[in-house]
């Protein structure tokens, strides 16, 4: 399996924003969306700030492939859906700890139930 360099997860964890493309039917990535991103060692991850309903998170999990750009790395992935409750609760703290200087209008979502349950794992092809 591959992994992330030092200076990848470097440059993508002090990012502010990701662009995430999941791939569609024809192997081409659709229309990219801007989310937020946190890194828990040496793994990133992503959530849906509309759950599991959300547009981008049914199409990534639909095929769990899709590009990304952040911070100047643009990578093929692969979607790993995360459901660890500690997990989870560590990736609330990163949430709070890199986006807190946004309105809790944006941070409390991505701590919700319905974001913690729509969580990905970024994994480079």
């Amino acid at each position: 399996m591959a992994t992330w360099t030092k200076d990848e997860l470097s440059r993508i964890e002090h990012a502010d924003e990701l662009q995430i493309a999941p791939l569609g039917s024809d192997d081409t990535p659709r229309e990219p969306t801007t989310i937020w991103v946190v890194r828990e060692g040496d793994d990133l991850h992503v959530r849906a700030f509309h759950g599991p309903g959300g547009t981008w998170y049914r199409h990534a999990t639909k095929r769990h492939a899709g590009r990304i750009s952040a911070g100047g790395v643009d990578k093929d992935v692969t979607f790993v859906e995360e459901h660890d409750p500690a997990l989870n609760d560590r990736l609330d703290a990163a949430y709070r700890s890199k986006y807190g200087s946004y309105s809790e209008t944006y941070v409390d979502p991505m701590v919700a139930d319905d974001a913690r349950a729509a969580t990905l794992k970024l994994v480079p092809r």
